[in-house]
């Protein structure tokens, strides 16, 4: 493996690693990776309404509307009142033991651990703190993307 000669390098083929990973652990569990990810996104962020739901990944109210119908299908979802607004519908993440999913995100969790735990505590604080930057970068990006 060669050393990245530049961030943009770098950020590339770590792009390319998780979104492969991703569409391969959505194929799995019969799932799109699109899909996948917003199953993600609800179950770390929900409950949330279609209309923050599509501010959130920056789908059209037709594709999040999409997107939401085929997780309810699959047993991923439910809709349900909002229990401080009655008006208002929301999202929530149905809680699914002993899923594929849960089983490969814990194998590679455990793998990641592994590759952390190698540095010094000081490291391991600053490799978080750079993926916790990171993170919010992408998702100001997406945004962006998304609005244009």
């Amino acid at each position: 493996m060669s050393t990245p000669t530049s961030g943009g390098e770098l950020g590339r083929r770590l792009s390319g690693a998780v979104v492969l990973f991703h569409q391969a652990l959505a194929e799995r569990a019969g799932l799109s990776a699109g899909d996948l990810k917003t199953l993600q996104l609800i179950e770390s962020e929900g409950p949330l309404s279609a209309t923050e739901l599509a501010r959130e990944t920056g789908l059209t109210a037709a594709g999040v509307t999409s997107v939401i119908a085929r997780l309810s299908a699959g047993g991923h979802i439910v809709r349900e009142t909002d229990a401080a607004d009655r008006r208002r519908a929301v999202i929530r993440a149905v809680a699914q033991h002993d899923s594929p999913l849960d089983a490969e995100f814990g194998r590679l969790g455990g793998a990641l651990g592994g590759v952390i735990s190698g540095y010094a505590p000081a490291e391991q604080a600053a490799i978080v703190d750079y993926l916790e930057r990171m993170i919010e970068v992408l998702r100001t990006e997406t945004r962006r993307l998304s609005a244009g």
